[in-house]
């Protein structure tokens, strides 16, 4: 089956081709270097330059691939959660094409899509639970099946990846922040800074991250932390989030009876983050399975893959399919 995936939920805009998991071709072009001037996405931005780009993308898809639309079986589209105006840009360009083609289509949750991204280099059994940490979604998902999850868990306010690129637009760092946090914590010490871990000991699956921010500004303005002086700080903050997200990771898991956990998301490329998290499972004989780096990040692979799972239970989507901008707590094929 030949698959035809689609991303432009937020700031990256992306086309893949999939023969079955093996990917012919995965295009990805980053907005970072517009959106750094500001220090964040610009929803305006960010859905224009979409509008730009995707035709020549997908067609640069294509051409890697060495196939046309006419070899494609399925398309497949992130329908959200994302920016509305991101998500406009790519929906609208897979109905197009489904449309002048006659393809089928499939509408792709963005968070669901990134938990399925594993399947791109391996099979996972199901169930499992997974971690799915980005700029925009800190969650817990339990996956009984294909096409079947139902979130555990999600934040209540900052996600982990936000929190990150604020601490870092905070000291003046650059965007995004997550790669810069994670390079200077290398020259600091985890244990350096008391910072407290939000919600760790609490009865739910949910996250909270703005308040471990507020504790790393406060001590930033206590202390006169600057650029020259903050690889402590910035370590004993990656440590203290990445303490937060493993641990309720694995609390879940041993809730559930699970003994796989999938990690996926923009922050699941951080170092400290993978290693913790394979330590803490293996004490439990919890397996754990990341995708590669390259895979973490939002791309139209991982929509393909995904839409596979749904395109061989006969599930596809109508034309007149809306997106949406928060995630879904559950989805069922049943």
């Amino acid at each position: 089956m030949i698959i035809l995936g689609i991303d432009t939920s937020c700031d990256d805009t992306s086309v893949a081709v999939l023969d079955g998991t093996l990917v012919l071709s995965n295009i990805v072009s980053s907005q970072v270097p517009l959106h750094a001037l500001f220090g964040g996405v610009v929803p305006e931005i960010a859905s224009r330059k979409h509008t730009e780009l995707i035709d020549g993308i997908y067609r640069q898809a294509l051409m890697e691939a060495g196939l046309s639309l006419a070899d494609v079986d399925v398309l497949a589209v992130t329908q959200g959660p994302g920016l509305i105006g991101s998500l406009l840009a790519g929906i609208c360009f897979a109905k197009g094409l489904a449309l002048s083609s006659g393809k089928p289509l499939v509408g792709v949750n963005h968070v669901e899509a990134h938990a399925m991204s594993i399947f791109l280099e391996e099979p996972v059994e199901f169930p499992f639970i997974s971690l799915v940490v980005s700029g925009g979604h800190s969650v817990l998902l339990l996956f009984s099946g294909p096409c079947r999850f139902r979130m555990l868990g999600s934040t209540r306010d900052d996600a982990a990846g936000e929190a990150f690129d604020k601490v870092a637009k905070y000291l003046g760092l650059g965007y995004p922040g997550g790669r810069v946090v994670e390079e200077l914590s290398r020259a600091g010490r985890a244990d350096a800074v008391p910072l407290p871990r939000p919600m760790m000991d609490d009865d739910t699956h949910d996250f909270s991250f703005s308040g471990l921010k507020t504790a790393f500004i406060n001590y930033v303005k206590k202390y006169n932390i600057s650029k020259s002086n903050c690889c402590d700080i910035l370590a004993s903050f990656q440590e203290a989030a990445c303490d937060v997200l493993t641990a309720k990771t694995v609390r879940a898991a041993r809730s559930q009876g699970i003994k796989r956990v999938v990690l996926g998301g923009g922050v699941a490329s951080n170092n400290r983050l993978r290693d913790l998290l394979v330590r803490r499972c293996a004490s439990e004989e919890i397996s754990v399975f990341i995708p590669s780096p390259g895979l973490c990040t939002d791309n139209g692979a991982m929509v393909a893959a995904t839409a596979r799972f749904y395109a061989d239970s006969g599930l596809f989507s109508a034309l007149d399919m809306k997106v949406f901008s928060r995630m879904k707590w559950s989805r069922d094929i049943c």
